[in-house]
């Protein structure tokens, strides 16, 4: 026999929205996404040196494409870093693979993957309500892609 589901679990869920339980006091709570307004954090990111660059989906794949070109055309750098995390994964490589194309090979490439740990706030809907604000944290997908130019023999 099932046990019947507390009245905070069987508020009814928005459609799409899923909201994984919150550990309060060692006693998982499920939490109803309607009284709680996600904020997530921006990535902790790596140092930001001259060469590294930043792949989002907002920006437009070829600005994108082109920085890179600019980086590694102007002659101040032989190598640059194109850094991509989550949905940005696929943009990151084709990037890297259309620097690569369009140099007739003269470049190589070398990525590496790693996972982020990333935090969201949780704010309560009403803010006359005793509720407090809680975090709760997520990992997501990175990658790192060195495209450079390889020493001459």
């Amino acid at each position: 026999m099932t046990e019947p589901r507390s009245p905070i679990s069987a508020a009814p869920t928005a459609p799409g929205i899923i909201m994984p339980p919150a550990d309060v006091g060692g006693v998982t709570v499920e939490m109803d996404p309607l009284e709680y307004t996600l904020r997530k954090r921006l990535p902790r990111k790596l140092p930001k040196r001259r060469n590294d660059v930043y792949v989002n989906m907002k920006t437009d794949f070829r600005a994108q494409l082109a920085r890179c070109q600019k980086l590694l055309e102007g002659g101040a750098h032989r190598e640059i870093c194109v850094h991509g995390l989550g949905l940005a994964i696929n943009r990151a490589i084709n990037i890297a693979l259309q620097l690569q194309a369009t140099s007739q090979g003269a470049l190589q490439l070398a990525a590496n993957t790693s996972t982020v740990e990333l935090i969201d706030d949780l704010e309560p809907e009403d803010p006359d309500e005793a509720r407090e604000p809680m975090t709760r944290t997520r990992n997501n997908s990175a990658i790192h892609i060195k495209v450079f130019y390889p020493d001459p023999q």
